[in-house]
């Protein structure tokens, strides 16, 4: 599957600067607590309750029209699907205190083949990806070459 992004209906005809600064993210989820498929079926969610400082930079870091792989975490340990940035950061509305954020996404596509953990770990294109490294934290950057190896994997 490749996603052409640069001919995206939400991207065709957008200013060269606004392409050329599109990010990249990967945001996990245990998919009992929040599916795909859950994302699919509604459309759009805001995701909140992160409650980690760095992964808490990268959520204020996200601009709308920026892509997300959504990854299921625990048994599964796969990306399935890719999802955009709809509203970028605002204040976490259940968060009862501290400073917390949180972004609206919408599903976008599902991938044609999950792509797992160990796929990821055995690409050497990939093996940088903070999914890897700290694999605890739960919204993390992807470059857009992973981007687009992970397009190519799936």
């Amino acid at each position: 599957m490749h996603y052409n992004w640069r001919m995206d209906k939400k991207t065709r005809g957008a200013r060269p600067s606004e392409a050329e600064t599109r990010n990249y993210w990967l945001v996990k989820q245990e998919p009992g607590s929040f599916s795909w498929a859950t994302l699919v079926k509604d459309g759009r969610t805001d995701w909140t309750g992160v409650r980690n400082f760095q992964a808490r930079k990268h959520l204020r870091s996200m601009k709308k029209g920026d892509l997300v792989f959504f990854y299921h975490s625990g048994e599964e340990k796969q990306i399935v699907g890719l999802a955009r940035v709809e509203k970028a950061a605002y204040p976490d509305p259940t968060a009862k205190e501290g400073d917390w954020s949180a972004v609206d996404i919408v599903a976008v596509k599902p991938l044609s083949k999950p792509v797992t953990l160990q796929q990821i770990k055995a690409d050497k294109t990939l093996t940088d990806m903070p999914l890897v490294r700290q694999s605890r934290l739960s919204v993390s950057p992807v470059t857009e070459q992973q981007f687009e190896r992970i397009l190519s994997l799936a």
